[in-house]
């Protein structure tokens, strides 16, 4: 099959790239690079070494004997040159990670609100609007968020993307539908993808386009089959207090000695999935994609949840690493509990990958080699999401005094 992968460069797409591409497809990676830019705006850089694109491609060819192909495009800005590639290539399957996809750097300031909006709403808008004008049938993948349903608790189990209403009309008879479950952003980033989730909805009815949207939970961990073949392959591995996923950040401060930062009470519950799940779980939905003229369909993408403060019990406990409780800079419930589905994933044969003390040794072990690229001053969170939340963090006696880079 030949998919085209969008943001292929980036820490969920590399080696869904390499994933599919071991398994004969005919991948071609699309990308703008924005999220290298970024770690150069930020003054900061993955904690694992990253070869260009370019580099990464020839590596992986000299191994496998198999080409990828790479295509400089910004698919939010360059519309008509992403519609002429899409009718020229035609390819069966199009996987969407070109978003910005950090919450924090979301709400950094109001020009990365803007930015955040600009690009992941025009990129999403720009795919569907291209393969309508070309007429192509393509299967889209969206890589989504859990975050759509937001972080308050529901005592009930969250469903997968739609929720079974019942309506009573004017003449007092009951009507049964499935509405998409209401959307409660907690961030600019998260409320992208709820506008991601309205266009899908019009597209698959209005032009019959096959979309599956995944609704994924907290990555962890950084390498996969794949990535592991050779050093230069290695994922990303972000620690920042932008780009760092909670239990890789917790994992990266315990092997360099740096207090685990609990934000609030950390009685806040996420959904979690291993980042080796995460591309077998793309795989399992290209294989099962929605017919033409069929409702958006929507997977749940998580394996398990877990509250954050017991994430560091239990990273503390294995390494012996401090918990510090810092102000949680997020406009958030201090305690949520959360239930989600994931029942139609299992039924597709995932056997998921639970979070285990070797894998999590495994993750530490990684950190450890490249500790020596470690820049402690940007491991705080320092992102608030309105000002007082801004003034409570530079001020609390445990938070480093650092300078905002604009």
């Amino acid at each position: 099959m030949k998919i085209a992968v969008l943001g292929g460069d980036g820490f969920v797409g590399w080696p869904t790239v390499l994933h599919l591409s071991k398994r004969g497809h005919e991948v071609h990676i699309i990308d703008n690079l924005s999220r290298r830019w970024i770690d150069t705006e930020l003054g900061v850089q993955s904690l694992t070494p990253m070869d260009s694109i370019q580099e990464r491609c020839r590596v992986w060819r000299e191994l496998t004997g198999v080409a990828l192909r790479f295509h400089l495009i910004d698919v939010a800005k360059e519309y008509e040159r992403f519609k002429n590639w899409l009718d020229e290539n035609r390819p069966a399957a199009i996987i969407h990670f070109a978003e910005q996809r950090a919450a924090p750097y979301s709400m950094k300031s109001d020009r990365h609100k803007t930015y955040t909006v600009d690009n992941n709403v025009n990129a999403t808008h720009n795919i569907l609007n291209a393969m309508v004008a070309v007429d192509l049938d393509a299967h889209l993948v969206h890589l989504g968020t859990m975050g759509v349903y937001g972080y308050g608790t529901v005592k009930a189990q969250i469903p997968e993307g739609y929720l079974p209403v019942k309506i009573q009309s004017q003449t007092g008879e009951w009507e049964d539908r499935d509405i998409l479950y209401p959307a409660n952003p907690g961030s600019v980033y998260h409320m992208t993808k709820c506008l991601d989730q309205l266009l899908f909805q019009f597209y698959a009815k209005n032009d019959g386009v096959r979309i599956t949207d995944l609704h994924q939970g907290v990555v962890w961990g950084t390498n996969t089959a794949e990535t592991k073949m050779h050093e230069q392959l290695i994922n990303r591995f972000d620690y920042d207090g932008d780009y760092g996923t909670v239990l890789n950040r917790f994992l990266i401060q315990a092997a360099v000695g740096y207090p685990l930062t609990v934000h609030g009470t950390g009685g806040q519950t996420r959904a979690f999935i291993h980042i080796q799940d995460s591309v077998r779980c793309i795989e399992i939905a290209l294989k099962n994609p929605p017919a033409s003229g069929e409702p958006v369909t929507i997977f749940n993408q998580a394996t398990e949840t877990h509250r954050v403060r017991d994430l560091a019990e239990l990273v503390a406990k294995m390494t012996g690493a401090k918990i510090a409780n810092l102000p949680n800079p997020r406009k958030e419930a201090d305690e949520n509990e959360l239930s989600v589905c994931n029942e139609k994933f299992l039924a597709l044969g995932l056997d998921p990958i639970r979070l285990e003390e070797g894998l999590l040794s495994e993750v530490i072990d990684v950190a450890r080699k490249y500790a020596y690229r470690i820049d402690k001053t940007r491991i705080p969170c320092v992102s608030g999401w309105t000002k007082e939340r801004n003034k409570a963090i530079n001020t609390h006696p445990g938070s480093p005094k650092l300078t905002a880079i604009s």
